[in-house]
């Protein structure tokens, strides 16, 4: 389901080790519109390194076919299982990875921050993040893939970010900070 798109291209990635699930939108005067989602089924891989490589060509596979401007990430959450979380991560950062080596810049968002912007609640459920963004973005999908999905929300969280979201390297103290953000003062 290959759309052309009319705005700046925005590749959200949820990673993850068996099913890592993506969602590309653009957003232009009109508001966001959906491009595409999908997954990476890793499955199929026994091998973990051998999933990481997929996660990563898929991945820029993905930039050479969409051209995103900008890639959002899920962050990791934090878990009692110690292994999974290093999994996990290596995950993420294969998606990073390929990102960056394809000169897109990356932004991280916290699973609290992207149920926020969908929903309007940091607690909600798989399947209320799938719901509103089939309202938002004028889908409708018989058989949802919450993967998927979520790699949809974490592109739209990072849309609704908009200009709010700066990359502040060269800001050295909060005086700077505070002279190019005064909008950020109260």
């Amino acid at each position: 389901m290959k759309k052309q798109a009319t705005g700046k291209v925005i590749l959200g990635i949820d990673p993850g080790t068996s099913i890592t699930g993506y969602g590309i939108i653009a957003g232009g005067n009109s508001g966001p519109e959906l491009l595409t989602y999908g997954v990476i089924d890793l499955k199929g891989f026994r091998n973990h390194f051998m999933k990481i490589k997929h996660i990563f060509d898929r991945t820029v596979g993905l930039i050479d076919e969409y051209h995103p401007d900008e890639l959002a990430i899920e962050s990791p959450f934090y878990g009692k299982n110690v292994q999974s979380m290093l999994k996990l991560g290596r995950a993420q950062g294969a998606a990073i990875a390929a990102a960056l080596s394809q000169n897109v810049p990356v932004f991280e968002y916290a699973p609290r921050k992207i149920k926020m912007s969908i929903t309007g609640r940091g607690a909600a459920t798989k399947e209320q993040v799938a719901f509103m963004l089939m309202s938002i973005l004028g889908f409708r999908e018989d058989k949802i893939v919450l993967d998927a999905t979520d790699g949809l929300a974490t592109a739209l969280c990072h849309y609704y970010q908009g200009n709010n979201v700066k990359q502040e390297k060269n800001i050295v103290s909060w005086k700077e900070f505070i002279n190019k953000n005064p909008e950020r003062v109260k």
